[in-house]
């Protein structure tokens, strides 16, 4: 009888291992995809190699991590007149975007400041050596900053990062002694995926996306740490980061800040017509902070 009951129970126990195969199976490609696939980069980064038309820019590298970063630099006409720059604005981009695509025509937008543009592409965008992965461009960007740092020769750096480049921006300024900060449309991107993307997937999805974004690119916590003053960009109809949560970076930034909506702008939009003219004001109060 002993025996028997056994073998029913040994069979029943087959049985169940049996039903629960698919599940089991299911659960470690979850977790193999989650965490070893590399998934969120591949959700969030867009890199592109294609070459771009980089105008007057100049190109330069900068070793990283085996590999070399792509920097692109151009002056304003000021400075350019007067054999160099007084500052230095070291410029990130937002995802899919390139520093050669922009570094020269926003130069031209500094033309009554001697100032010099450093745009950085992210590891594996444009010529900087890949692979792209969120967990490198908060690396990259202090590497950025301690060539530039080594040839500005004491002069300010200022960091200006648009969209995902404002994450590089933040952990720059809480980690270097940056001169004042510009933020165009701020994402927290942790936040964000939990908040906006977790519902629909009852955050199987979202949090252990959430738990992957690295510590480097989180918004919140970096703002809370930092003191120098900035100037915050919001694009009033922003699709990509909804409105409510540049404000929780805005909210949480410790430093002295000044906010310029963009009324009817969207997330890609450029600062133009009253916004600009208010941006311009806004320098005259950040800049005369970054003298010496």
């Amino acid at each position: 009888m002993t025996n028997r009951l056994r073998v029913v129970s040994s069979r029943r126990g087959a049985s169940i291992i049996h039903r629960l195969r698919p599940f089991l199976t299911i659960a470690v490609l979850y977790l193999v995809v989650m965490f070893f696939g590399h998934l969120l980069d591949h959700l969030i980064l867009f890199p592109t190699s294609a070459p771009i038309d980089a105008g007057a820019a100049v190109r330069k590298t900068v070793p990283f991590q085996s590999g070399e970063l792509e920097i692109w630099t151009a002056q304003s006409r000021r400075a350019q007149q007067q054999g160099d720059a007084d500052i230095f604005i070291l410029r990130f981009y937002g995802n899919a975007d390139r520093a050669d695509r922009w570094a020269a025509a926003e130069a031209e937008m500094w033309n009554d400041r001697a100032v010099e543009i450093w745009g950085m592409n992210y590891p594996g965008f444009g010529g900087s050596t890949g692979p792209a992965r969120l967990a490198r461009i908060g690396p990259a960007a202090l590497a950025a900053f301690d060539e530039l740092k080594n040839y500005a020769d004491d002069r300010p750096i200022m960091p200006y990062g648009a969209s995902i480049g404002a994450t590089a921006a933040l952990h720059m300024a809480a980690h270097r002694p940056v001169a004042g900060l510009i933020l165009h449309n701020p994402p927290p991107l942790r936040e964000m995926i939990l908040r906006q993307f977790g519902w629909w997937n009852l955050w199987l999805l979202a949090g252990p996306i959430a738990l992957q974004i690295p510590r480097d690119l989180d918004s919140i916590s970096n703002a809370k740490a930092i003191q120098t003053p900035a100037i915050f960009l919001l694009a009033e109809k922003d699709e990509i980061v909804p409105p409510r949560y540049h404000r929780l970076v805005v909210d949480a930034y410790a430093g002295q800040k000044r906010v310029i909506s963009l009324p009817g702008a969207y997330h890609n939009d450029p600062v133009e017509g009253a916004a600009l003219a208010e941006l311009n004001h806004a320098l005259d109060w950040l800049l005369p902070k970054t003298k010496n």
